[in-house]
């Protein structure tokens, strides 16, 4: 049986590669950091890494990674089980408790991943008889847990307020118990912030409650890193924040939601990925109490991350770049053409600067793009060096 599938599946690896949509994975031999040495699948050597989500360079942080080590001495390698059997530590719940007092919240609960916390969110909440609202561009996570739940979907453009009043009005009109708007604190493709205080006046005006994913944001956007909702200062009116620890918090993996203590009581009881994955291992949780010391002791390195954006931003857009506009880490490079896009890729490793093409379905078909992520581990001759390395590319490419 397998043979007929085989050959359908090859057609479609081909068909992948020829409309220069394939994504190959280069591989590392060395922790994430500024720089990395590719090993395979491209350029050999150490090159700068302007790909990772390690905004504030604490992948590798000697300190971090202290801590992992003396928490895999006090509290061993796994749990080998789920959270309500026997897989709960003192140090789940002192995470669970530093995560809720740093983000405001009354509770939150771990899990595996973030797209496990967006999994296990809508449809404990939301039934048939409720609607659910989410920005066009979210995140995909948000996107498939949506579908798992039975609520009545509706769709806004990205960041329009007019429309969300309208699908607030057409679900009301439709008779919803609950409804639920639900939105990417920073949209990773674009580098744009959502507008929190607007989103949340609307839906205070309509009887709604307010998600946000803040993936993108915890650790570096706001004054004290707390993400959007302290950006836009409303940090008590959103009912519920999902993130992430693999990103800014250290780079593992991971993921949070934190919200009102009866929706995360309620996810304790009913959300499947909660209930049947395996518990955050300890030595991630320890690490990220850790990651949190630091960011809640100085803010020395988000200030570098900014200063490093703003130079790249800066400087790209003197040498006529198409940067979409903004001023977060997420800095994407706007080529259009998905061949291209992947071409210029190659021709950055070749000049010693690791970066990847994005193209559909990850971005819209002719929204190629190179999503430059900058961090606080950069230096400024970093940041000056694969600003260079572009226009050298670009030249190549147009010779």
């Amino acid at each position: 049986m397998f043979d007929s599938v085989r050959d359908d599946l090859r057609a479609t690896l081909d068909e992948i590669r020829a409309a220069g949509l394939h994504k190959p994975e280069r591989v590392i031999g060395t922790p994430q950091s500024a720089t990395v040495n590719v090993t395979a699948g491209g350029r050999p050597g150490e090159v700068l890494n302007f790909c990772a989500n390690n905004y504030l360079g604490l992948a590798d942080h000697p300190e971090v990674v202290a801590a992992a080590h003396e928490a895999l001495d006090r509290w061993g390698y796994g749990m080998a089980s789920v959270r309500f059997i026997c897989g709960t530590q003192e140090v789940h719940k002192e995470l669970e408790a530093r995560l809720s007092a740093f983000l405001g919240q009354e509770d939150t609960i771990l899990y595996s991943s973030c797209f496990d916390a967006n999994g296990g969110v809508f449809e404990t909440l939301l039934g048939p008889e409720d609607a659910v609202i989410s920005d066009a561009l979210n995140h995909a996570s948000i996107i498939d847990g949506i579908r798992l739940s039975k609520a009545r979907r509706f769709r806004y453009a990205n960041r329009d307020m007019a429309d969300l009043e309208r699908q607030l009005k057409e679900a009301a009109e439709g008779g919803a118990r609950r409804t639920l708007v639900v939105t990417d604190g920073v949209f990773s493709m674009d580098g744009y912030v959502a507008p929190l205080d607007e989103i949340c006046d609307l839906a205070d005006r309509h009887g709604a409650m307010v998600m946000v994913d803040d993936s993108h944001a915890v650790g570096f956007v706001g004054p004290g890193g707390r993400g959007t909702p302290e950006l836009h200062g409303v940090m008590d009116r959103v009912d519920i924040i999902t993130g992430t620890l693999g990103k800014a918090l250290g780079g593992a993996s991971g993921g949070y939601v934190a919200a009102r203590a009866e929706i995360v009581a309620l996810l304790r009881q009913r959300s499947r990925p909660y209930l049947f994955s395996n518990t955050l291992a300890p030595v991630i949780a320890a690490a990220s109490l850790k990651v949190l010391d630091l960011l809640e002791s100085a803010d020395d390195l988000r200030v570098r991350l900014a200063e490093n954006t703003a130079l790249f931003r800066r400087r790209m857009t003197a040498e006529g770049f198409d940067i979409l506009p903004g001023d977060h880490a997420i800095a994407p490079v706007m080529i259009g053409d998905a061949s291209r896009a992947g071409r210029m890729a190659e021709l950055l490793l070749e000049r010693g600067v690791y970066v990847i093409g994005f193209s559909y379905p990850v971005v819209p078909q002719d929204r190629a793009r190179i999503r430059v992520q900058l961090s606080a581990a950069h230096s400024t001759e970093d940041v000056n060096r694969a600003v260079d390395a572009f226009v050298a590319a670009r030249a190549e490419l147009d010779a």
